[in-house]
């Protein structure tokens, strides 16, 4: 049919570019969040761009969700402006009539969204957690790149190394500065490299100097050496058997029930499902006076998306704080909103028609006199 096509083809233009715009948008502010984290030391340089994707994907069902409600509303309120809903209302449709071909063009991005919650949320929390985690077990001084200063991860210890070009695993003029409460220490040397004992990593100093100097007293103290060691990681490698829900598989989260999984669970459901209550509610809230040459519909349209992710945030704390079970809070928040949109189609389709009658019962009824004077 003419009608469903028509608005398919806007409906999916309109949400492609939304959706680039969207993610153009919050791609350069992860980036910019990366490159912090990168400048702090909490994520190697080289992985930056990995961690960026393993970043991003976890919020594509955000950006779809919002890319779909803003193409919803500004195609539908375009049609209200440009008098085409005028012509569909006097055919005979009502906006009701609009539900199937808009979840006819959504259906596909409801499903990718719903994967995207389900599966590709925890993978991606869990490998850009994997970075940081791997990058923080480092020891500080295979952190440290070749001709830069730079600080240790608790701050207490400021490196700066030369590579040496005939071994790779060697650095040359190695200097160390180490503060703590009783004094500060500077130490340098000729050449260092990293050493693996009993599950120890241990940095190892030839041909070089300690300078120490007592706060307290401010005696000074100089050693030189041929050899030093030091332990620079008391374990290698630290595990952790606690795990962030976010990481756990959803499969996983149905299986070890508990509050703070079962709030996971809320966020990740109430996406989903709060996708298509949007797609509902932009049908609704897209009506415009074609008179009025404003944008207030669509500023409408953005608040009430925030207003409804900031309850899918607060109903996550509330399951994760046991205020409150998952299907009942699922319930509460996502049957009232859609119970909320239907009402608004239905008030959108009914609401000028019982105005109009509530106008005629209102109005007193001529009399009979005034009837016949009329005629004579």
């Amino acid at each position: 049919m003419l009608f469903d096509s028509t608005l398919r083809k806007e409906l999916a233009r309109s949400f492609g570019v939304s959706f680039v715009v969207i993610l153009t948008i919050v791609l350069t502010m992860m980036l910019i969040r990366s490159l912090g984290l990168a400048a702090k030391g909490s994520v190697a340089p080289q992985h930056v761009l990995l961690f960026l994707g393993y970043t991003a994907l976890p919020h594509l069902a955000t950006m779809l969700s919002l890319s779909l409600f803003i193409a919803v509303v500004s195609t539908l309120g375009r049609m209200y402006k440009d008098s085409e809903m005028t012509i569909w209302f006097a055919s005979g449709m009502g906006l009701a009539r609009f539900v199937r071909p808009v979840l006819r063009m959504a259906w596909p991005v409801l499903l990718v969204v719903l994967g995207l919650m389900l599966v590709v949320w925890p993978w991606g929390n869990e490998n850009s957690a994997q970075l940081r985690e791997q990058f923080e077990q480092r020891g500080d001084f295979s952190r440290v790149a070749p001709g830069q200063f730079q600080t240790s991860a608790d701050g207490s210890r400021v490196f700066f190394i030369e590579r040496d070009p005939s071994n790779e695993q060697m650095a040359r003029n190695v200097f160390i500065m180490s503060g703590t409460r009783q004094g500060e220490s500077v130490t340098t040397a000729s050449r260092g490299f990293l050493e693996f004992k009993d599950g120890q990593r241990h940095l190892v100093l030839e041909h070089g100097q300690r300078n120490d100097v007592d706060q307290k007293t401010g005696d000074k103290t100089v050693a030189r050496f041929e050899r030093y060691q030091v332990v620079v990681d008391d374990q290698v490698m630290r595990s952790d058997n606690s795990r962030n829900p976010k990481t756990l598989p959803t499969l996983e989260l149905l299986s070890q029930r508990g509050p703070a999984n079962d709030g996971e669970m809320a966020w990740r459901l109430g996406i989903a499902l709060g996708c298509v209550n949007l797609v509902l509610l932009g049908i609704g809230i897209s009506a415009t006076n074609p008179r009025r040459a404003s944008n207030w519909g669509l500023l409408f349209a953005l608040l009430s998306f925030a207003i409804y992710f900031n309850l899918i945030n607060l109903s996550q704390r509330w399951v994760a704080s046991d205020r409150i079970a998952l299907l009942p809070c699922l319930l509460l928040l996502h049957g009232g909103v859609l119970m909320v949109a239907l009402t608004l189609l239905w008030w959108r389709d009914h609401g000028n028609a019982l105005r109009l009658r509530a106008v005629r019962s209102a109005s007193p009824a001529p009399r009979a006199r005034d009837v016949a004077g009329s005629r004579a």
